[in-house]
């Protein structure tokens, strides 16, 4: 579904979920707003204060931080503002968020390093290729992201599940699973 982009804010047809065409007359504001994270994200990944990583963190997300949370520099995000980030959550070494679609973590998710949350795409067809596709990625509470996993636009983790570290993961994941394999599938239940 193409939105009419009149109607409302770019930003609001991300959070809405509304494929943001290619010559969309605000599509300039994503590239402004990545760049003013990105200034954000040099300090914080030149910083080795667990606070001040929060705080930067804090910023970039729009959205307050808890001290449970840790943080292990480097970490890429494309936005931010679409990134919730429950507490005692622990991201580790090297991980990109791309947050245009948004992406939701909640309390007590471990993610490994070089963990890659991609919650927006394009279209297959070459012609509307240049079009962004966004879709929420959501990741319940005590799932465990293995290390070098990329979860695709779209999926939820369950409760307490694991990805088995190099995954893909394109579909939705039940609660109390280990999945592992590109793409991801079943492996036993917890």
């Amino acid at each position: 579904m193409v939105s009419d982009h009149h109607s409302k804010d770019i930003f609001d047809q991300l959070r809405n979920g509304d494929t943001i065409a290619a010559n969309n007359p605000e599509a300039y504001k994503l590239r402004d707003a990545s760049y003013a994270s990105k200034q954000l994200l040099v300090q914080m990944n030149n910083s080795s204060d667990p606070s001040e990583i929060r705080e930067l963190l804090s910023q970039i997300t729009g959205s307050a931080i808890d001290e449970s949370v840790a943080v292990f520099t480097p970490l890429y995000i494309n936005y931010g503002k679409h990134t919730k980030i429950g507490k005692n959550v622990f991201i580790n070494f090297d991980c990109v968020f791309l947050d245009l679609g948004g992406i939701t973590i909640e309390d007590g998710v471990l993610i490994a390093p070089k963990v890659s949350l991609l919650s927006e795409g394009h279209p297959v067809s070459p012609d509307k290729r240049h079009s962004l596709v966004p879709k929420h990625i959501h990741i319940k509470k005590n799932a465990w992201i293995g290390a070098n996993v990329t979860i695709l636009q779209g999926v939820t983790i369950g409760e307490n599940s694991v990805v088995a570290a190099g995954s893909v993961v394109s579909k939705d994941v039940p609660d109390n699973v280990m999945v592992g394999g590109a793409p991801a599938k079943f492996i036993k239940e917890i």
